[in-house]
């Protein structure tokens, strides 16, 4: 379930509650009057199944909530008790495909920051993946993939066109664009910092090292697993599973590539730099490609739910039902 924290002003409490109360996807309903300082209001409590969570998220911005007031969303990992098994099973679908919009905003838009410490992992995970190249070492390969937080960007592109948020779109995609070129870059002084010092082979070449050919190399199984890897890690961030291994996925496509391209630079290899150039930037937009496939997919289902759950009030309006009462949930058809 998903918990509400609502600060409403006082003139828009009662309109609130009705809403909550006229839902029976919601329980655990409190009210708190006049107990917020900042912003002055009302504190409302409530719990909510998190299939119809962002459809009452919707209602209550409908209000005007979220300009005068505010609404925090919190997960419950285990709630008993026969209101919340009401609630729940009022909301039809299953939980686990369930998407809290307003959430995958949210992280979406706090990841695809380009801020200094995205850069320092996507550097720190290319100068990983050049040792791995120059060792041929699958697991410090595997190492830069841990590191790399460059999915949160390529999320916020995919949820900024399907969410028509142009602003994070292009905040995403200049964070895509700059830190995979602050990792090609610091990939190649490291590369040359290791020749230098002799701590690399002054005659390293792709063809020597199995990795570095591989990923200089694409070829029709490169897109699909960037397309695989796009909509699992899609899936992965709207419905929070497995977010640390799909992140390891996501990756595989992108940070190796993006450090052989500083490595075969300074090696002077730059046919295989074009190779891991052509890689990296096929995979990324393979990967868009399938991430914003997917939340349309996932979008469609919202909006179907929400159509009904339009209906459904507008019915309550024209047969005259009492604000509050609780009503059949038409709201969720499955799927």
């Amino acid at each position: 379930m998903i918990h509400l924290r609502i600060v409403s002003p006082p003139n828009r409490t009662k309109e609130v509650l009705d809403l909550l109360g006229g839902d029976d996807a919601v329980c655990n309903v409190i009210t708190l009057p006049g107990r917020a300082i900042k912003p002055t209001g009302d504190m409302i409590l409530a719990d909510v199944a998190r299939e119809d969570a962002s459809i009452v998220v919707s209602d209550l911005r409908h209000l005007g909530i979220e300009e005068h007031g505010s609404i925090a969303i919190e997960h419950i990992d285990t709630a008993l008790g026969s209101n919340a098994a009401a609630a729940i099973s009022s909301a039809r679908g299953e939980e686990a495909d369930a998407v809290v919009w307003e959430e995958v905003q949210t992280r979406t838009s706090e990841e695809a920051s380009l801020s200094w410490t995205y850069l320092a992992f996507m550097m720190l995970a290319a100068s990983i993946g050049a040792c791995g190249l120059f060792t041929d070492n699958p697991i410090l390969i595997v190492g830069a993939m841990v590191v790399s937080p460059d999915f949160g960007p390529i999320a916020g592109v995919c949820v900024g066109l399907v969410t028509r948020r142009g602003h994070l779109a292009l905040r995403s995609m200049l964070a895509i664009v700059v830190g995979f070129a602050a990792a090609s870059a610091t990939a190649y002084v490291v590369a040359q910092a290791l020749l230098v010092t002799g701590a690399a082979d002054r005659d390293f070449n792709v063809d020597s090292s199995g990795l570095a050919n591989l990923i200089a190399s694409p070829d029709a199984f490169t897109f699909v697993v960037a397309f695989c890897a796009g909509a699992a890690g899609t899936l992965s961030l709207t419905t929070a599973k497995s977010g640390a291994l799909i992140g390891v996925l996501i990756s595989v496509t992108t940070i190796p590539a993006a450090s052989d391209i500083g490595v075969s630079a300074a090696t002077l290899d730059w046919h295989s730099a074009a190779g891991s150039a052509e890689q990296l930037i096929a995979n990324i937009a393979t990967i868009i490609l399938a991430g914003t496939l997917t939340l349309l997919l996932q979008r469609l289902a919202y909006n179907r739910r929400r159509r009904a759950h339009d209906r459904a009030r507008a019915d309550d309006l024209a047969s005259g039902s009492t604000p509050g009462t609780p009503r059949p949930r038409a709201s969720s058809p499955r799927g």
